[in-house]
């Protein structure tokens, strides 16, 4: 099935964390892809311990997309589709029980992504692996494909009061 976690709230990403370190723990092949991300995050030291999770993401950061050239958004739709041409790889060869695809909504709402191979995987391999994916914002055409939908609001946020990310807490 495919799970949703979106909304602009905190709490997206340790979602799919969890339910990646829960599925590994029941001998679960987890693939754990994140889209967008290029900076090292406290999850990825752990996760990277767990022998029965992979990870696929760019070695590049390219930072907030407003901030990018068009140089830079070619780049990394480049690199997002060769995450997923990796990712159908590795569901196809049987390497994938346990999906997550962190921040997938965002290349969806910025085309930094090829759509139809996108929405052909998951519709292929919904009934056959489990996949999580996590951002803001999706498009109508991925909420139809769900079978779990979490919306995760914020009530109130450190940020607002000018409190920066904090290492091992947002990142």
């Amino acid at each position: 099935m495919i799970q949703l976690y979106h909304g602009e709230g905190k709490g997206k990403t340790t979602a799919a964390v969890g339910g990646a370190v829960r599925a590994a723990g029941a001998g679960m092949q987890v693939v754990f892809g994140q889209f967008m991300k290029g900076n090292e995050t406290a999850e990825l030291a752990e996760l990277k311990k767990i022998p029965n999770i992979d990870i696929l993401r760019s070695d590049e950061n390219f930072g907030f997309y407003f901030q990018m050239t068009e140089e830079q958004k070619k780049r990394l739709t480049d690199i997002h589709n060769q995450i997923l041409e990796k990712m159908r790889q590795l569901a196809e060869q049987g390497k994938c029980d346990f999906l997550v695809m962190d921040e997938l909504t965002y290349p969806i709402n910025y085309n930094l992504i090829e759509k139809d191979p996108l929405y052909k995987f998951l519709e292929y391999n919904k009934d056959k692996i489990e996949i999580i994916i996590t951002g803001r914002n999706p498009v109508p055409r991925l909420l139809e494909l769900t079978d779990y939908d979490s919306e995760i609001l914020c009530h109130k946020h450190p940020y607002e009061r000018g409190i920066k990310a904090r290492h091992g807490i947002e990142y």
